[in-house]
C-alpha cells in the first residue's frame, strides 16, 4: 500500500525512514540483539556501548553536557509523563490547599501529552493549574507566562511548535522568563527535534521531552528526556536539592542491568529512569536517524519543510471555500498546517482523500482538544497537512489538485 500512498502524516510519524535505519536494524537483530548490561558477556558489553553512543549523538545534538542525563523512553508521551510526575509529585505532607500546592504554568497549544498528566494532578488537587491562551495567528506571549507566575509557581511546560497549527513558539523568551524567576522549564519538542535546531543552553531548557519517530526519523517506540542539572536529582546532593524531601521520582522501576543488589531503584542517571529492557533495536534506528539528520544538516530540513507549507498556504488561504488556521508566514511555522473545506466536516474530507485519492493526511482534533476549542474547530477538529523529509513538490500538487476537487 506504501508504495501508492502519499504521506502527508508526518506529525504523527515520519515515513518512510531516513536511509540507514532499516538496515542498521535488521543488522542489529541478526547480530547483536543481546540485553544491555555492563558486566555481562561481550554482546551484553555491546548492547550497552551501542545505547551510550546514541545518547551521545543526542546530547550533541541538543548542545547538552552529560550524556548520562540523556534517559531512553518509550515515546514522546512517555518522556513528559517522566518529566511532570518527576518532580511535581505530592511533597511529604502536602494539604492539597490552594497557594501550598505547586503550580505550573502551561498554554492551550498542549498535546494531551501535556494536557491529560498536568489536568489529572489538578483534579486530584495535587499542583495548581494555569493555562495561557494563544492569539489568532497561533502563538503565546511570553508575558502572559510572566503574567501567570504565582509564589507557588514551580514549573512552565510548553510546546515548541503546536501539532495543529505547526507554529514555532518563542521558548527561548519563555525558559528565560522561567530562569529569571527560579523555575523549572520543560519543553515539549516532539515537533521540532530533528528539525530545528535546539540548544539546552541557549533555550534555558531544565526538561527537553522528544519522540524518536517523528523529524528524527527513527522507528516508533522510541523517545528520550534530557534532564538538566537544575532540576532535583535522584536523591541528596543535586545542585537543587539538600536533602531527600524533594527529589526526581522516578516513572517506573526494576532492573537496570548493572546494579541488582539495591532495594530501590540505583541513585543515578540515566539508570534511576530506566527500568526494564530498553528498546535496543529500535534506539539502534534512531541513532541511524540521527547520523542521516547530522548529514544532510537541520537547517537544510527546516526549509524543506517550509516551502512545501509556503506552497499550501498561498494556495489556499485565500480560497474562500477553505479555512486556514494560524499564521500565513511558514517561516513560523515547522512542517505543519491544518485546513478545512466550508461544508465539509473534516473526517470526511480525510477519508475521501485515502479512499479516492490515495493521499494520507490526519484529520480530527490530534489530541489537541484545547487548540481546537479556541480555533472553533471542536469537536470535529481539522484537516491536518504535514509535509516530511521525504515529500516533493510532485507530491504536493496532487494534494493540491485533490483538495480542489473536493471542494469544486
Amino acid at each position: 500500500m506504501s508504495d501508492s500512498m502519499i504521506y502527508f502524516d508526518n506529525a504523527a510519524t515520519s515515513f518512510p525512514k531516513a536511509p540507514g535505519v532499516n538496515e542498521a536494524m535488521a543488522k542489529f537483530l541478526a547480530e547483536d540483539a543481546a540485553n544491555p548490561g555492563r558486566a555481562g558477556h561481550r554482546m551484553a558489553v555491546a548492547a550497552e556501548q551501542m545505547l551510550d553512543g546514541v545518547r551521545l549523538k543526542l546530547t550533541r545534538l541538543f548542545d547538552g553536557d552529560d550524556p548520562s542525563r540523556m534517559v531512553f523512553t518509550l515515546n514522546g508521551t512517555d518522556a513528559l509523563n517522566m518529566a511532570i510526575k518527576g518532580v511535581l509529585a505530592p511533597a511529604p505532607g502536602s494539604s492539597g490547599v490552594a497557594g501550598s500546592l505547586p503550580h505550573v504554568i502551561t498554554s492551550d497549544l498542549e498535546h494531551n501529552s501535556v494536557s491529560r498528566p498536568l489536568q489529572a494532578m489538578a483534579d486530584r488537587k495535587q499542583i495548581e493549574l494555569t493555562r495561557v491562551a494563544f492569539d489568532e495567528d497561533g502563538f503565546i506571549d511570553p508575558e502572559d507566562v510572566r503574567k501567570a507566575i504565582k509564589p507557588n509557581t514551580r514549573l512552565v511546560v510548553l510546546t515548541h511548535a503546536s501539532n495543529v497549527l505547526g507554529t514555532i513558539q518563542d521558548a527561548k523568551a519563555v525558559g528565560a522568563i522561567a530562569r529569571e524567576h527560579g523555575l523549572l522549564f520543560c519543553l515539549d519538542a516532539a515537533q521540532t527535534a530533528g528539525v530545528l535546531p535546539i540548544s539546552i543552553k541557549d533555550l534555558n531548557v531544565d526538561l527537553l521531552a522528544f519522540p524518536g519517530h517523528k523529524s528524527l526519523l527513527g522507528p516508533t517506540g522510541t523517545g528520550a528526556l534530557y534532564i538538566g542539572d537544575r532540576c532535583p536529582g535522584p536523591g541528596a546532593g543535586s545542585s537543587r536539592v539538600e536533602d531527600d524531601t524533594e527529589r526526581f521520582n522516578p516513572w517506573r522501576e526494576g532492573g537496570t542491568g548493572g546494579d541488582s543488589s539495591t532495594p530501590t531503584q540505583p541513585s543515578e542517571y540515566p539508570h534511576y529512569l530506566e527500568g526494564g529492557t530498553p528498546n535496543t533495536v529500535g534506539i539502534v534506528g534512531l541513532g541511524a536517524g540521527v547520523d542521516y539528520i547530522n548529514e544532510q544538516g537541520i537547517d537544510k530540513a527546516l526549509a524543506h519543510e517550509q516551502a512545501l507549507v509556503a506552497t499550501l498556504i498561498g494556495r489556499f488561504a485565500d480560497d474562500e471555500r477553505f479555512t486556514v488556521y494560524g499564521t500565513r508566514d511558514a517561516g513560523r511555522r515547522v512542517g505543519t498546517m491544518s485546513l478545512n473545506i466550508n461544508g465539509y466536516d473534516a473526517p470526511d474530507v480525510g477519508s475521501i482523500l485515502d479512499d479516492s485519492f490515495q493521499i494520507a493526511v490526519r484529520p480530527g482534533l490530534h489530541c489537541a482538544p484545547y487548540t481546537h476549542r479556541r480555533l472553533g474547530t471542536f469537536p470535529d477538529g481539522a484537516v491536518r497537512v504535514s509535509p516530511g523529509a521525504f515529500n516533493n513538490n510532485d507530491e504536493l500538487n496532487q494534494l493540491i489538485e485533490a483538495l480542489d476537487q473536493i471542494a469544486g
